[in-house]
């Protein structure tokens, strides 16, 4: 082997520099500060996405969700600032858009999710005017508060994709903050608002509905169920949805709009689907309580990128870094993996501004609450809002991209 290519040999590569690639570098280095880490990173921006819905709802500033790529990657870790094209598993590589492979002794894969904008015919061209817009972006969860604030009357659509997309609650959440606010200017008895839902249910954890519902009410809002977004027409203000009956038939239903908040389809990124670590959905194909890859164990995923059948959120993404981190090295070692990853994600849902139903969950729905004893986890309260709000975020900059892992670690073996 040459020097460039011995050079070139990591002992961790971090595919992605989202939330949990940096926090899983950051983890692995206040572990042990000779391993020899690299990020792959295209990116030179790095956002907190879980602020857009507060962005939309008028009650945080969107520039304080983005930062330099090179301020948060963690000191002593190389950034390999290029894309991914695929993974070469058999010879431990990562082949990059325009650099040469680059190989690794232990892989994590933190590539995230793929937004596609494009499976919606006609959003590409409105999103961002006409009354189109969507907090799954930085550029255009502003133009949500825009909308909301001039909105005196008409009709407010919010659409959900089918699963999985990041943050489930996230659809409702901006249904809920717009109508808060058309509610204090008291605009809302003058706008019909619907949520238009793909999948059968308000929240896939049957224990939360009940609050929620509370709030559906309160805001008069109407929900379809089996309802999926399936073009837009922004100049003529027109969203075409197919819905599928009882019987399951479907027929496809035109509605007029003033305001349509998207959220758009999500689906595993180019680089991994159809590659040999991905699974026939195209996610990474990982033990969903090791987080280890089922066929190439020197090879962990975590984040959304991960089959592991958690709720896709940042908040998951902060309890798989210390299980990863932890059993990676412990492989390494040649010692038994000492953490199992419940499942636990956490979505904060805003009811209103000022309020939120703090709901925290693992596989199979069962109810993980951090705080049950100061939170109740099945009420909207203030406290789950200043957490949200002014908490988590300093959080996320301060402790998970920086190896700090308070509350983080999971259940041992």
């Amino acid at each position: 082997m040459s020097e460039k290519q011995q050079n070139n040999v990591f002992d961790v590569i971090i595919a992605g520099g989202g939330s949990a690639g940096i926090g899983l570098a950051a983890s692995l280095k206040c572990r042990d500060k000779t391993l020899k880490i690299a990020i792959i990173e295209p990116s030179d921006h790095h956002f907190y996405q879980p602020s857009w819905t507060l962005v939309g709802g008028g009650a945080f500033d969107v520039k304080n969700s983005r930062r330099n790529t090179k301020d948060v990657m963690p000191s002593g870790v190389t950034w390999i600032k290029d894309r991914i094209s695929s993974f070469n598993p058999e010879l431990n590589e990562v082949i990059l858009s325009h650099e040469d492979p680059v190989k690794y002794k232990y892989l994590a894969v933190a590539t995230g999710l793929k937004i596609n904008w494009d499976a919606i015919p006609g959003l590409t061209d409105t999103i961002g005017k006409n009354g189109v817009t969507s907090n799954y972006s930085y550029m255009h969860s502003p133009y949500t508060w825009e909308l909301v604030k001039k909105m005196k009357s008409g009709k407010a659509i919010f659409t959900q994709p089918p699963l999985p997309f990041k943050c489930p609650g996230a659809p409702q959440k901006a249904m809920y903050l717009s109508c808060h606010e058309w509610e204090k200017q008291g605009n809302l008895k003058n706008i019909e608002v619907e949520l238009n839902n793909a999948g059968g249910a308000l929240f896939g954890v049957a224990d939360f509905v009940p609050s929620l519902m509370e709030y559906v009410k309160k805001y008069n809002a109407t929900l379809n169920f089996s309802c999926n977004l399936i073009s837009v027409n922004g100049p003529e203000q027109k969203a075409t949805f197919a819905v599928k009956d009882a019987e399951g038939n479907i027929t496809q239903v035109e509605k007029s709009f003033d305001m349509l908040h998207v959220v758009p389809p999500q689906g595993p990124q180019d680089c991994v689907k159809g590659s040999p670590i991905a699974d026939a959905a195209g996610w990474v194909e990982v033990d969903q309580h090791t987080l280890q890859h089922t066929r190439y164990p020197n090879i962990f995923g975590l984040g959304d990128c991960c089959s592991s059948p958690n709720s896709k959120t940042a908040a998951a993404a902060r309890k798989q870094v210390v299980v990863v981190a932890e059993n990676l090295l412990a492989f390494r070692s040649n010692q038994p993996m000492p953490l199992k990853y419940d499942g636990y994600g956490s979505c904060p849902l805003t009811v209103e501004r000022g309020k939120i139903v703090l709901a925290e969950f693992g596989y199979g729905g069962k109810l993980l609450p951090t705080f049950p004893w100061l939170i109740n986890p099945l009420k909207a309260t203030k406290l789950a809002w200043i957490l949200k709000k002014d908490v988590l975020p300093w959080l996320y900059w301060n402790a998970m991209l920086k190896g700090r892992e308070w509350l983080a670690r999971p259940f041992e073996n």
